[in-house]
């Protein structure tokens, strides 16, 4: 039995690869294709040993979202409702990433580039006294980048723990490793002011929020910018799937019979009524027609 799924979450070949092989692994199942730019998954397996819900939970358990293909093809409408929940993403994480950046590296930017410093920034966070007050601005301003990207940790760590890493997963460590690591130096400033110990407060100089907001802000960016050239691409599929007809008037045993595009066979003889469209590739048998190819090859018609 052949079905065919609709896969959410994949970001690169990698994710359609981990998919496959998962599948593949499946007892019952004979072949699996994955692709990447419709999202799309074609699982021929043998319904006697496995079920369409096993297949769906090996897909979920690795950390991609998987429902059966819906009847109708994918609007330009809801490709372009994805890429502006992309667009979004983007901004939030653009946004707070300026200001994250801002504070940890205002020294640098005046040196550089001669960006004046408030008389505010050298009052509340400059210096080690005000280590502290540096890394909670950090930390909240890095929050909300967390939040609109959440999806990188949920579905990198799951992919990890299944032992079929991904982009995601790099991702999700190396943004984690920085937010622990800053975690615990607000833990060393911590104990510095109390102590007065002057290792402890020297921590607020190496903090690294910025460096998890930098990760998961430009990944996004990538993606958005991926999105937008699948939308496209999608776009155009679409369209020419739009000019394939759905139904196909075949002769069986003399009689003339309409049946799904996905049903006709080889050996099937296809009734051609004029202004119809042509569904599949063959041979002419009988007939005579002029023929518009121009949306496949630009030429305006063809005489048969």
């Amino acid at each position: 039995m052949k079905k065919t799924f609709d896969i959410t979450g994949m970001s690169c070949s990698s994710c359609s690869s981990n998919i496959e092989k998962t599948i593949l692994k499946l007892k019952g199942v004979k072949t699996v294709n994955v692709n990447l730019l419709l999202n799309k998954m074609l699982v021929n397996y043998d319904e006697k040993i496995i079920v369409e819900k096993d297949i769906i939970k090996a897909v979920k358990d690795i950390g991609f979202g998987i429902t059966e293909e819906q009847k109708s093809n994918i609007s330009e409408n809801e490709i372009k409702k994805d890429i502006n929940k992309m667009k979004t993403r983007v901004i939030v994480s653009m946004l707070f990433l300026i200001f994250v950046m801002y504070f940890a590296m205002y020294h640098m930017f005046h040196m550089w580039f001669g960006i004046p410093i408030p008389n505010i920034i050298y009052k509340y966070f400059s210096g080690l006294n005000n280590g502290m007050t540096l890394a909670i601005t950090q930390f909240i301003l890095l929050i909300p980048i967390v939040i609109v990207n959440f999806e990188y940790f949920t579905n990198g760590f799951k992919s990890l723990l299944k032992r079929n890493p991904n982009m995601n997963s790099l991702v999700a460590i190396g943004s984690t490793a920085a937010i622990i690591y800053g975690v615990f130096a607000m833990l060393k400033i911590g104990y510095g002011l109390k102590t007065g110990d002057i290792n402890s407060l020297k921590y607020s100089e190496n903090l690294y929020f910025e460096s998890a907001a930098m990760i998961l802000s430009l990944i996004t960016l990538g993606k958005y910018l991926e999105m937008k050239s699948k939308g496209r691409t999608n776009e155009a599929i679409i369209k020419l799937m739009e000019l394939a007809p759905k139904t196909v008037l075949v002769e069986r045993n003399k009689k003339e019979i309409e049946i799904e595009i996905d049903d006709i066979e080889i050996t099937d003889i296809v009734i051609i009524k004029p202004g119809g469209k042509i569904p599949v590739d063959g041979i002419i048998l009988e007939g005579v027609a002029t023929i518009d190819q121009s949306t496949i090859t630009r030429r305006e018609h063809a005489y048969y």
